[in-house]
């Protein structure tokens, strides 16, 4: 199962908004066959990994297939990955974790035991949820799964007083933080970063083959159009503003322009992030100011920190995000701490909201 989950990763960035999965074939001790899942409307994990074992001559009769998601049991893009495992009709299949689109949530596994296949689920769950929590986030409460890129100083400061911030943290954190970008479904930023920095928005520091979607949140429709974000590339900006004009112009560049307005002259966060999963987005990477990042954390649109820690000191500046003064420890966001990194001369933190991944989990592992 390790080794079909690393054949997932090796797709990380190719199959969205399809999950990433891994499977290999193991008859009498051998590796017979193995695959990953192609980018949308090819081939599934399952499928690859039997072509493999053809092209090899061999026969998946009798065989074990790991996969790290419960073959699909409907027609997509793509035929049933049930279908072509029951023709080749392997004595066992084990499952990394449940797959929760209603679709299959299930059914699968039902058709390959009924078909008299021995089914096994759990193994390596943690790992295979960690690849795919975003799909797992849509498919379960239809957002995706969102993490906050920070940068700061170790008091907790992401720009001087002047506004200042490149560089806080050194060159191997801003690569670092490209592959995260190069995993998500898109990037987004609010209009004050846009104004003050003028960002690419964009995957430079690793190799990859597809670029993320950019998100801009602007209540006032403030972009300037000669923004080096926009450059053709798919784009959306979020407002609360009417500007018929202006969006039929930006539409002309690739960006489309969504009114969400929270009756207060907002972008309402919230109902963003459903739209979002409704148009099957499944991970996204906010790099924002603290204003928009104060305003995530208020909404509960964060499930994930992605915190880089630069070895300095900053004293009165800015911070990472403008929170409300609280008057009660009991009334602070908490986080859960899941992997700390040194990155070049800095550190990475990684933290989640403990009850969001917790719930996930939940709907994957009740297929056990």
């Amino acid at each position: 199962m390790r080794h079909a989950l690393a054949l997932a990763e090796k797709v990380m960035f190719t199959t969205t908004p399809n999950p990433r999965v891994g499977c290999v074939i193991v008859k009498d001790e051998r590796v017979i066959g193995e695959g990953a899942t192609q980018p949308p409307g090819g081939p599934h994990a399952e499928v690859v990994a039997l072509r493999d074992a053809e092209s090899r001559g061999e026969s998946v009769a009798g065989a074990t297939v790991y996969v790290t998601l419960e073959p699909c049991n409907h027609f997509g893009r793509t035929p049933p990955c049930v279908n072509a495992l029951l023709a080749a009709m392997p004595a066992r299949v084990v499952v990394a974790m449940g797959d929760p689109n209603p679709l299959v949530n299930g059914h699968g596994l039902a058709r390959l035991r009924a078909a008299g296949i021995t089914v096994d689920t759990g193994v390596c769950l943690d790992e295979a949820l960690a690849l795919n929590v975003g799909f797992v986030a849509r498919m379960h409460r239809g957002s995706p799964w969102v993490w906050m890129k920070l940068a700061s100083s170790l008091d907790g400061r992401s720009a001087l007083h002047n506004g200042k911030s490149q560089w806080i943290t050194g060159e191997a954190a801003r690569a670092d933080g490209h592959v995260w970008r190069a995993r998500s479904c898109a990037v987004l930023t609010g209009i004050g970063t846009v104004l003050a920095d003028d960002p690419q928005m964009n995957v430079r520091h690793v190799a990859t083959p597809r670029q993320p979607r950019k998100i801009v949140v602007d209540a006032q429709l403030l972009l300037p159009e000669t923004a080096r974000l926009l450059d053709d590339t798919p784009t959306w900006i979020f407002t609360a503003r009417t500007d018929a004009a202006k969006a039929a112009r930006l539409a002309d560049r690739n960006v489309q322009v969504i009114e969400l307005p929270d009756g207060r002259g907002k972008v309402d966060l919230p109902a963003m992030f459903r739209w979002l999963g409704e148009n099957d987005i499944n991970e996204v990477h906010v790099e924002a100011g603290e204003k928009l990042n104060g305003s995530l954390l208020r909404e509960d649109c964060i499930d994930e920190l992605l915190s880089y820690l630069a070895p300095v000191l900053l004293g009165d500046a800015a911070g990472v995000a403008r929170l409300p003064v609280l008057e009660s420890l009991d009334d602070v966001r908490r986080f859960a701490f899941t992997d700390v990194m040194a990155v070049g001369q800095d550190v990475r933190l990684r933290a989640r909201v403990d009850e969001n991944w917790l719930a996930l989990r939940e709907a994957v592992s009740l297929l056990g």
